[in-house]
């Protein structure tokens, strides 16, 4: 069985005063989870802070929200994969939506911060997803088709065996509309099916978030579906007691 996986994506938001009565909300309700993975990606200014205080709970690790294609050298304001690793991290979003449509990263970009962020022993994940006009056109599955191809050509046919897909709907991100459970179960369905025609070991293992207007009142339903892993948290995340209503959604038995 996999695991579920719940993320905290807290974009550019916070304060120092915030982040510490967010990680104190979350970290009183969330020590009799059972089952589920809990990790927290804050802006890099806060990583220590984060750090420290999530030193005496094993429940919550903490994830970058995004590493640089490069290792090190004279690349001013990036941050690489093995920077985050060597302050704690152990996931690292990688190709979110708003990094591909507002920062112009490309496919073969994505790619290769997927492919530095294995190197540097931190678990990629990867998302996906289509935009408005994409989803009208009938064009769900061949936009993340590309998408995962071009890892694929990057990695190797291995790539997923260690790292997790998140799919975000374009059109639902902080809209508060959501594709339905059923909807979104096809999207990862897909997805899987895609990663098994080059590995189904890797496949089978590989946890696949759902990253569109999640929160405490759908997350359940979502959640259920058999290719629904856990979710990967925006908006919500920036509320203790809604994010830990998620998580408690992804909570095994």
């Amino acid at each position: 069985m996999r695991q579920p996986l719940v993320m905290g994506n807290w974009k550019m938001n916070g304060r120092r005063s915030m982040v510490e009565s967010l990680l104190k909300a979350v970290m009183a309700d969330i020590g009799d989870l059972f089952g589920v993975e809990v990790v927290v990606c804050p802006p890099y200014p806060y990583l220590g802070l984060v750090m420290d205080r999530l030193a005496a709970n094993s429940t919550v690790v903490c994830g970058a929200q995004d590493v640089s294609a490069y290792t090190d050298g004279a690349y001013t304001g990036e941050v690489s994969a093995e920077m985050a690793r060597d302050v704690g991290c152990r996931f690292a979003i990688i190709g979110h939506s708003e990094r591909r449509t507002l920062f112009g990263e490309t496919d073969a970009v994505v790619a290769q911060k997927f492919a530095r962020s294995l190197a540097a022993d931190l678990t990629p994940v990867l998302c996906v997803g289509e935009t408005t006009a994409e989803r009208d056109a009938g064009r769900t599955q061949e936009v993340i088709l590309r998408q995962l191809s071009a890892v694929f050509k990057e990695c190797g046919s291995s790539a997923f065996e260690r790292a997790v897909v998140a799919y975000e709907p374009v059109w639902a991100i902080g809209t508060g509309r959501a594709a339905s459970p059923e909807e979104a179960q096809t999207v990862h369905r897909f997805i899987r099916d895609v990663v098994a025609r080059q590995s189904a070991e890797a496949a089978g293992r590989l946890r696949i978030l759902y990253g569109g207007s999640v929160k405490a009142q759908n997350a359940r339903e979502l959640f259920g579906q058999d290719d629904i892993d856990g979710g990967l948290i925006g908006g919500a995340s920036l509320a203790g007691a809604d994010f830990v209503g998620i998580c408690r959604a992804a909570c095994i038995g």
